[in-house]
């Protein structure tokens, strides 16, 4: 064989296997990504999250006009949770009647920039609205579905644009909730049905009353629902509003590993860094939520960011006779206690059928806005250190219901701490000022801890320190910068 010959035949091998190659490539290129590819891709959101920290929630809709309250009766008389957005449920109210809420809904006091404003006002860094709740009207115009409040009610506008907009003028993040799941107004049983056909007997008969429609079903499907509404208006909130951060969905009990899947990559395709909540199901989601007005235990079991959602009386939706306001103290430890645990806070606010924001949760966040704007720099940007809290006061929070039977009774001491970090910095966060001089123990010599600085956050910084066996000993030399608490800056070598 001639030397010619011989490089021809090595030509054509090393083109066949460059080909190869190519072919390998492109096919891997093409093959749908997982899940697991697709939210690692997000890991420069996901720490954008994690520096935000406190939000504002806004659940909005027809549950409104009743305020909680249906033929006379209360939530508390009806079946099911006690939180007002879910009275169609409580009540079983029939689809059609229901729906006659929709020509009543005119909620011309709402002010799109005001609300914006106050989120920015009271220290949140990002917004989520109800795009569409579990009755399944949309607060926005979706070309979906007229089931509306731009076809449906005498409302000309469009809510969720008008946020979108101003949250956009404020600097505000974005977000949007959407109820894949629950529809009482068109996914017939919420796929309770489809689900004891595929044997989920067991799990269905404990989740049985959790949502589903059973007193007045649609006529379609739940396929058909999720194939020719939910779908569809996911696709269009992603591209009717494109730059947001997160999306919230809720209440996934009877959906399918692949229909949850569905819901996830649609997210992803139209926008593949914004973030999607554990609550899309089935273990799916880039960031988990404990639980409505739950502050999780045992914190460090959770692998993902976290957020917890909480409301600033006992109800998401209106209530007009609840008047059980969280104090701003009482929000300012749900906030410190949640980040000190590497949390998210995202808190709510109700308006009213007229599109007014109760005044007692503006004027309860105004008071927190003004206590971040001393103390912010504990909070943002910051993450959980080795130790989240010390002292005597022990507070569990375990969920809407335990808040409103039980209440907010704490007696801080100012032997109370709570603590975060950023860089060398650790911030120790106090509700109650001391008579006379701090000491804060987890700063005691023997834990090889060098101070450089104390500082108390504020204008007026100056503070006496010293580091002893027993702990970091300061005297704040009688400051009191805000009567809701204070926050020291402990800089390490």
């Amino acid at each position: 064989m001639t030397q010619s010959i011989r490089i021809g035949i090595l030509a054509i091998a090393f083109g066949f296997i460059s080909c190869k190659q190519k072919e390998t490539k492109v096919a891997e290129e093409t093959l749908p990504l997982t899940y697991e590819q697709m939210t690692a891709s997000k890991e420069e959101s996901k720490e954008a999250f994690n520096d935000a920290k406190y939000g504002m929630f806004i659940h909005w809709g027809l549950y409104s006009i009743p305020g909680g309250i249906w033929n006379g009766k209360k939530m508390e008389e009806l079946r099911g949770p006690r939180v007002a957005e879910w009275i169609q449920f409580g009540a079983q109210i029939p689809r059609d009647e229901y729906a006659e809420l929709a020509p009543q809904f005119n909620p011309t006091d709402f002010d799109a920039d005001a609300v914006a404003k106050l989120a920015k006002d009271a220290g949140m860094k990002y917004l989520v609205i109800t795009s569409k709740h579990h009755d399944g009207f949309a607060m926005y115009d979706s070309k979906v579905s007229e089931y509306d409040i731009t076809d449906a009610s005498p409302y000309p506008k469009d809510i969720v644009q008008e946020l979108y907009d101003a949250c956009q003028k404020y600097d505000i993040d974005f977000g949007l909730y959407y109820s894949h799941n629950i529809d009482w107004m068109d996914a017939n049983d919420c796929g309770l049905s489809e689900y004891l056909a595929s044997g989920g007997e067991e799990h269905a008969r404990v989740k049985r009353k959790a949502g589903v429609n059973t007193w007045d079903p649609s006529p379609n499907t739940f396929t058909e629902y999720l194939n020719n509404k939910a779908y569809p208006q996911v696709e269009e909130i992603l591209t009717k509003f494109p730059n947001m951060t997160t999306l919230w969905y809720d209440y996934p009990h009877y959906v399918t590993p692949e229909q949850s899947h569905k819901f996830y990559k649609i997210a992803y395709d139209l926008q593949p860094n914004m973030l999607v909540n554990s609550r899309v199901g089935n273990d799916l989601g880039d960031f988990d939520i404990p639980g409505d007005n739950k502050i999780p235990n045992d914190h460090l079991a959770i692998t993902k960011p976290w957020q917890t959602v909480g409301t600033t009386n006992n109800s998401w939706g209106y209530k007009s006779y609840d008047n059980d306001w969280k104090s701003p103290k009482e929000l300012l430890f749900w906030l410190t206690e949640i980040v000190s645990k590497g949390g998210n806070y995202m808190l709510n606010i109700g308006p009213k059928a007229s599109g007014e924001v109760p005044q007692q949760s503006i004027d309860n966040l105004l008071t927190v806005g003004e206590w971040l704007n001393v103390n912010g720099e504990a909070i943002y940007n910051t993450r959980k250190w080795d130790v989240t809290h010390e002292g005597p006061t022990k507070l569990n929070m375990d969920g809407t219901g335990d808040r409103e039977k039980h209440g907010f009774v704490a007696e801080f001491t100012s032997q109370d701490f709570w603590f975060t970090q950023k860089e060398n910095n650790i911030y120790a966060i106090a509700f109650q000022y001391p008579e006379n001089k701090i000491l804060i123990k987890s700063f005691k010599n023997e834990n090889d801890f060098e101070i450089k600085a104390v500082e108390l956050l504020g204008e007026n910084s100056a503070v006496e320190w010293k580091q002893t066996d027993e702990g970091l000993e300061v005297d704040l030399n009688g400051q009191q910068i805000d009567k809701n608490g204070y926050a020291l800056k402990i800089s390490l070598k």
